[in-house]
């Protein structure tokens, strides 16, 4: 995360600037575990796969995701920070070890979500996530309109442009909803030609959509973050805490970290406002729209105040 925090103008005194932590972001994903850059920070947990009492995460891929978010980095010194480390977490559990979940479970989710939104001021929801098969088209539509549900609660809902690129028209299902925030990745040439980018496999849009996805990109290669196999303590020094990860699933919480941030600074704005801001200020990086959507998030040119 150290790098990628610059590469998308995540600047120590951007991090610093936050009028408020009173915002929270809501991940629904395989879970959270314990790990000490989350910092007594997770105000609440819920499976929605098992069942059970207490947080916790038998894949993994929740608890990078939440780092990515805002992990503190507190076992690396702060070199590991997620993007907003400040923001309370609000973590459902809908996929299984495997990261397989199905669409009853992300329902029940979302509406968990929907139900505690003032409870605990959710004001980002983060979705990594891609789910459901060819032959649940309409449960997949009922779940997208609970999506833009939440959005027009106010939640700024942001969600993973998925792994099935390069071919036109592979956005997830979840991120084709126009009202939400889909994220695709690009590395930006941090790391000039490798075959294996994020970059060349993050979901397209396509030319015969009514509206243009994804909205904007952000690095989603070995991205640094929290491990959930994290062992030790402050005072013996910590193992394995963190894991290097590849996905539009990382690119994801980049974005919703960087609109926390900006709600903390920001936190009258509409998540309509947010929306407009990023993909106002985002970078162009001279590709297709398909690939790129407005360009790379630019956290410092949408926090710049000038108008």
């Amino acid at each position: 995360m150290n790098r990628v925090r610059k590469q998308v103008g995540c600047s120590d005194s951007i991090q610093g600037s936050t009028v408020t932590d009173d915002v929270t972001v809501a991940v629904l994903d395989t879970g959270i575990g314990m790990h000490p850059d989350f910092g007594g920070r997770l105000v609440a947990f819920a499976d929605f796969v098992d069942g059970r009492q207490g947080n916790y995460d038998d894949s993994g891929h929740g608890t990078h995701v939440a780092g990515c978010v805002g992990g503190n980095g507190y076992a690396s010194r702060g070199l590991y920070r997620g993007m907003a480390p400040a923001c309370k977490l609000c973590v459902g559990k809908v996929l299984d070890y495997n990261g397989e979940g199905s669409i009853d479970s992300m329902y029940r989710g979302l509406e968990w979500v929907l139900h505690n939104r003032a409870r605990y001021r959710i004001r980002v929801l983060n979705v990594s996530l891609g789910i459901g098969a060819q032959n649940e088209k309409e449960r997949m539509t009922e779940l997208v309109d609970l999506l833009d549900a939440a959005w027009e609660q106010g939640i700024v809902v942001v969600c993973a442009a998925g792994n099935n690129g390069p071919r036109e028209g592979t956005i997830s299902p979840l991120g084709g909803s126009r009202k939400v925030i889909t994220v695709g990745c690009h590395e930006g040439g941090y790391f000039g030609t490798r075959k294996d980018l994020c970059e060349n496999y993050s979901g397209r849009g396509s030319r015969s959509m009514l509206y243009r996805k994804p909205d904007i990109v952000a690095p989603g290669t070995d991205i640094i973050s929290c491990n959930v196999q994290c062992r030790g303590n402050m005072w013996s020094g910590y193992r394995n805490a963190y894991v290097r990860k590849s996905g539009t699933s990382m690119a994801t919480p980049v974005v919703s970290g960087a609109c926390a941030l900006y709600l903390q600074k920001y936190p009258y704005m509409s998540n309509e406002e947010v929306k407009r801001k990023m993909i106002y200020s985002a970078r162009d990086m001279g590709d297709a729209w398909s690939k790129q959507g407005w360009g790379m998030l630019d956290l410092e040119e949408m926090c710049d105040e000038k108008e």
